[in-house]
């Protein structure tokens, strides 16, 4: 069940050659051998960009790729951190002393977020200290979720290390808020794949309460993952967290704007889009909706009890296609420029000036009911399934690209050579402005697709050529983070 608590499975189920390496570096590192291993998987999303944070469900599946990480308990308040990867560098600390710095989002200040936010849940005053040694496949800053998984493969390391047990659900909802300590304002997708992940099936992640539910992908085709080999870590850029707090604004300018609209027309108060903003909150209030604590895009939806598509309709109506400027948002929200900055916008969001909220909601709205029509063609499996999935993973490449503008050039040439060479869908997956593609392909072309893919896109570039091997695979659902033990 997606609640039960991570097993404890025997260390044999762990592929032996890595695993027999990593155990011996970590005794070559710290003079004694592991007591337990951790694992947490990265993910794809299959579709479902950038809207788990405004309320949505997604579809990804973890893969095979993950973070692994051998641990030794031990009796001094330190933690000792080492990586197979010599590039990134050992770090130590005192448990009681977690500090986490959002500017430098090196390595170790994830392993630090999944130890905080386990301390933290249970008050922990003198937690336990631990050597440990990290082993990671996933490909760093590729929309894979190495960071997310690092968090959550931390925070199970600490879990166990101070014989607590959690559910996974708890787990993941931990884990989400605990990567919040290093900037990312993430909505839980990649957490709670991490966890609830099982074998063979990717999972419809739905959010508060989170839940997962199976979704049985059809037969006859394969997911491809490649690299741009452009990277991007959404903590230590502000597009990430520019989207999100767009999504917010454009949350309270809807739940605002939309009643005053309604309210215009029933008593001919207001009659042209420009007049809307003026007494915004008191006519909102009058509608009984209060903007001031509307958060999600989802928000919106639940209290007028409309449909995704009537919600683009909304968008159509009450915001406009050109960039909001800070002035005209507090113009109509009724608040001063002032309320804006302290109450609304995050710290790192001070010195942007307009904001492309039309464009933010109508993604996320259409890409919400992309997500549910997946879901639904999976389950129905009709003969021409494969086709219907790969025109939902096209409109979401390009919403992704035009509307979210979260795409870049090498990501939109990627996609076009994997169309180009057989597959049946293609679209960026993970934060976006770098990283990678997941790609439908039929099964039985499989071989020639990844031939003529690491032809034209990876072969006539020196440093794509490099990566190669690690930037081109083939991926199937794997399953969720689990504790291994010696047997």
């Amino acid at each position: 069940m997606a609640g039960d608590s991570p097993s404890a499975l025997p260390v044999q189920l762990v592929e032996q050659p890595r695993l027999q390496k990593l155990k011996e570096m970590f005794i070559s590192k710290f003079g004694s051998a592991p007591k337990f291993y951790a694992r947490a998987p990265g993910r794809v999303n299959l579709i479902g960009e950038h809207i788990d944070y405004c309320g949505y469900a997604v579809l990804p599946m973890a893969i095979e790729q993950d973070i692994l990480i051998a641990v030794e308990p031990v009796q001094s308040q330190v933690v000792q951190l080492a990586n197979t990867n010599s590039s990134y560098l050992d770090f130590s600390t005192s448990v009681n002393n977690i500090q986490i710095h959002k500017t430098k989002p090196q390595w170790h200040n994830y392993f630090l977020c999944g130890l905080k936010g386990i301390q933290e849940h249970f008050g922990l005053n003198n937690p336990t200290g631990m050597n440990c040694l990290l082993d990671g496949s996933i490909p760093p800053s590729s929309g894979l979720s190495s960071s997310s998984a690092l968090v959550c493969c931390a925070g199970l390391v600490t879990l166990r290390a101070n014989g607590k047990t959690l559910s996974k659900v708890e787990l993941a909802e931990i884990c989400t808020k605990s990567e919040r300590y290093i900037g990312t304002e993430g909505g839980g997708m990649d957490q709670s794949i991490s966890f609830l992940a099982e074998e063979g099936t990717a999972k419809l992640i739905e959010f508060s309460p989170l839940r997962a539910t199976d979704v049985r992908l059809p037969s006859g085709a394969t997911f491809v993952i490649a690299n741009s080999c452009v990277e991007m870590n959404k903590a230590a850029t502000s597009h990430y967290n520019i989207r999100v707090m767009e999504c917010r604004l454009a949350t309270k300018m809807e739940s605002c704007t939309h009643y005053k609209n309604t309210l215009s027309q029933e008593k001919t108060v207001f009659r042209k889009r420009s007049q809307w903003g003026e007494g915004g909150q008191l006519l909102s209030k009058s509608k009984g909706l209060e903007w001031r604590k509307m958060l999600r895009l989802h928000d919106v939806q639940t209290e007028l009890r409309v449909s995704l598509e009537e919600m683009l309709t909304i968008v159509e109506e009450v915001l406009h296609p050109e960039p909001y400027s800070a002035e005209e948002i507090c113009k109509c929200l009724g608040i001063s420029l002032e309320e804006l900055h302290s109450q609304i916008l995050s710290q790192n969001m001070q010195d942007v000036s307009t904001f492309k909220l039309y464009q933010r909601a109508k993604h996320v709205y259409s890409e919400a009911a992309r997500v549910l029509e997946f879901q639904k063609i999976c389950s129905e499996a009709p003969a021409n399934a494969l086709q219907l999935l790969g025109e939902l993973m096209q409109q979401s490449h390009i919403s992704c690209r035009e509307m979210y503008e979260c795409s870049c050039p090498e990501l939109d040439r990627l996609v076009d050579i994997c169309l180009q060479f057989g597959a049946i869908g293609s679209r960026l997956t993970g934060a976006g402005w770098g990283g990678c593609t997941v790609s439908m392909v039929p099964t039985d072309k499989l071989n020639t697709f990844l031939k003529n893919v690491k032809k034209a896109y990876y072969q006539k570039d020196g440093q794509r050529l490099a990566v190669e091997n690690n930037s081109l695979f083939a991926t199937k659902p794997g399953r969720g983070a689990l504790v291994f033990v010696e047997a």
